[in-house]
């Protein structure tokens, strides 16, 4: 089992997600819990495309942080 970070964004009328350096997987949902969902799916559907074609899936990953400044 490998974990990825996906980011989720408010679109206005739904949400929208997208993988963290993994160019062009991405999905939408309704809900947080629905593009949560859809994302997975979606991860793995483009994962297996990737291991067909023979492409090198990414090794690591990059690192999350987040960082407090005044506002």
């Amino acid at each position: 089992m490998t974990e990825y970070t996906i980011v989720i964004e408010d679109a206005g009328s739904n949400f929208s997600a997208y993988v963290l350096g993994l160019d062009g997987c991405i999905s939408t949902g309704k809900t947080v819990e629905e593009v949560t969902e859809n994302m997975r799916e979606a991860l793995e559907f483009h994962l297996e495309g990737m291991r067909l074609h023979g492409d090198k899936l990414p090794e690591q990953m990059p690192i999350v942080k987040t960082v407090q400044v005044a506002s």
